[in-house]
């Protein structure tokens, strides 16, 4: 129910209007001066109010005036202004001055009713429009957004908003695959350092020397190869956010340089004696459980609680499956656009399949597999014969244990026979079906023995 709020100095104005409008389903609030209605805005920002109807010619304020008050404080509440035939100067000047529009006395109920119901649907749209960028932005869109259904996940992204606010070192962690980048992005892209940069950095695919050359930069001549003067990534992030990826697996020979960063705020380039200055927010990512890995003496301690002022536990896939379907969907248009292939569902049969699975390699598999399934696909349509042999054999075995006990051979028989009989008996299309090579695929012919007779 949208609440009107009224301001006119004629009783009876007032008490025709909310009598009206109180009829047709509105709250509404009258005003019989100016200061009045803008002292109750001033109250809070929060003030149920959905349009105000404004009379131009006020006693104790000019009608512009307190539209000029209007549009500095609230200047997303629509006003109408309400105007005798003598001021239709006025209200054109209120137009320009940002009043949505102007309805002159006497007005009959019909035009001003049609006209509230006009205000108020554009009020929504803009509302709605506003809330979807509002979206886009904290959850990202394309390769960077993050799609979930589940309360689990809910519970992280949730999570994620409320501390991207703060500057705190933030620890994410989670198995391979769970979204561990995409939650570090969310992060910088909901806090105050947005405008500011984003570097990534996959610590475990570097070796020492290359790791502290990428991180800190390097002077030409500081190590074999280094033939020129080259920027760290911590000064690419200055301002902004470096996340670090596996960063158990970073030596103590580095640790050590990244606690002085993560103390200090400053930092030596490799082969120089000069100190430089940083302001980085350090998001960093691990499998491992680096608790056990500082117990270990594998990770220092102080490091750790440098970098784990907060931590964020993304779930596996398997646990959270309420997940897969949208994130497949998601997957699906993706690869599809950009393959330029007209695929535009998933078949019941691959989608309890995909929900079946317990996704060892969590969100990362699952994009893999729906990816290989849409180069596969001859039809518009995903079916269970394009996933990977892997998944569909688990989700096999659940469905038969819940129905009566078959040997995993012999569902494993079942399905390539079925594999090769709608493929014609073509064996190079078969394996890339099944998700297997072609050596294997002879091997299991001759192990379960069959033949192209079998396609009978």
């Amino acid at each position: 129910m949208a609440t009107i709020f009224i301001c006119d100095d004629e009783t009876e104005i007032l008490r025709y209007l909310d009598k009206l409008l109180q009829a047709s389903g509105y709250r509404v609030e009258t005003f019989a001066r100016g200061a009045d209605l803008l002292l109750r805005l001033a109250a809070a920002e929060t003030v149920p109010c959905d349009a105000i109807l404004l009379d131009v010619r006020m006693p104790d304020m000019d009608g512009l005036q307190i539209l000029d008050e209007l549009c500095k404080r609230r200047p997303d509440l629509p006003v109408v202004i309400m105007t005798a035939h003598g001021t239709i100067d006025d209200a054109i000047s209120a137009i320009k001055q940002g009043a949505y529009d102007y309805i002159t006395k006497p007005f009959p109920k019909e035009k001003l009713l049609g006209m509230l119901e006009r205000l108020l649907d554009h009020r929504r749209l803009v509302q709605e429009n506003q809330q979807l960028r509002e979206e886009l932005h904290r959850g990202g869109s394309g390769s960077d957004a993050i799609i979930f259904r589940s309360d689990a996940f809910r519970e992280v992204y949730d999570l994620t908003l409320q501390v991207a606010e703060s500057d705190a070192n933030i620890l994410v962690m989670g198995e391979s695959g769970t979204g561990k980048e995409l939650i570090a992005a969310a992060l910088h892209r909901n806090s105050p350092r947005r405008s500011k940069p984003f570097v990534s950095l996959n610590c475990a695919a570097l070796s020492d020397t290359l790791l502290e050359s990428q991180l800190f930069g390097h002077v030409r001549g500081a190590f074999t190869g280094a033939v020129m003067n080259q920027k760290g990534l911590l000064e690419e992030a200055d301002g902004g956010t470096l996340f670090l990826d596996e960063i158990g697996d970073v030596s103590p020979a580095v640790q050590a340089k990244l606690l002085r960063v993560t103390q200090e705020k400053d930092f030596i380039v490799l082969g120089s004696t000069r100190t430089r200055k940083v302001d980085v927010r350090f998001v960093a990512a691990t499998n491992k459980d680096l608790m056990k890995e500082v117990i270990d003496g594998r990770f220092r301690e102080d490091l750790y609680y440098r970098l784990n002022v907060i931590s964020i536990t993304l779930p596996p896939l398997r646990e959270r499956r309420e997940d897969i379907e949208p994130l497949a969907r998601h997957f699906l248009t993706a690869t599809a656009r950009r393959m330029k292939k007209d695929i535009r569902d998933i078949d019941d049969s691959a989608l309890r399949t995909l929900i079946q699975y317990d996704w060892p390699g969590n969100v990362r598999e699952l994009e893999n597999v729906i990816e290989r399934a849409v180069i596969l696909a001859r039809g518009g349509v995903i079916t269970a014969a394009l996933l990977p042999l892997g998944a569909r054999r688990e989700a096999l075995t659940v469905t038969a244990g819940a129905a009566q006990m078959v040997a995993l051979d012999e569902i494993e028989r079942r399905h390539i026979t079925s594999i090769l009989k709608e493929t014609g008996f073509h064996k190079s299309r078969a394996a890339a079906i099944l998700g297997i090579s072609r050596k294997t695929l002879d091997r299991k012919i001759s192990e379960y023995h069959l033949a192209e007779r079998d396609n009978a």
